[in-house]
């Protein structure tokens, strides 16, 4: 039965990917996952026990929007990775506080606390912008010379 949800919820996220144009989050999020387990089991736990128990059975069963749904599972993947907090970016690279349900167009980030740390992606537009790229490539990926080197 639990292969019956995880089966539809899939087909129902697929096809909400394919409507909107929007880009897969989920081997991203299934890197997130890995470092949890390494970091933090206690989450890595929760989050599993929440993809299980909330996300699929929203999506499948509860007629969640697939893409809010997988957001909003990036986010507790964020928060348990590191305490912080979302932000929203848009085309032109102002960033401000996420807030649900948020706009398509916006990157969204989750900043740790920590100063060292870096920024996490949650959620990337389908076209991002060269600010958010710019962004991107700056907090997330820690690449602080101006061309993407």
């Amino acid at each position: 039965m639990a292969t019956d949800l995880q089966k539809k919820a899939d087909a129902r996220f697929t096809a909400a990917l394919a409507a909107a144009g929007a880009r897969d989050p989920r081997d991203y999020y299934r890197a997130r996952l890995r470092d949890l387990k390494r970091s933090n089991p206690q989450g890595y736990a929760d989050a599993v026990a929440y993809y299980q128990t909330t996300l699929v059975p929203s999506i499948a069963e509860d007629g969640a929007d697939p893409l809010v749904a997988w957001r909003d599972f990036g986010l507790l993947l964020a928060r348990l990775s590191a305490p912080g907090r979302a932000v929203a970016v848009d085309p032109g690279g102002r960033s401000r506080l996420f807030e649900p349900p948020g706009e398509a167009e916006d990157m969204i980030l989750h900043l740790p606390d920590a100063r060292n740390a870096r920024a996490l992606l949650v959620g990337l537009p389908p076209e991002p912008s060269a600010a958010q790229m710019a962004t991107h490539n700056w907090l997330v990926l820690g690449r602080r010379a101006l061309g993407g080197g």
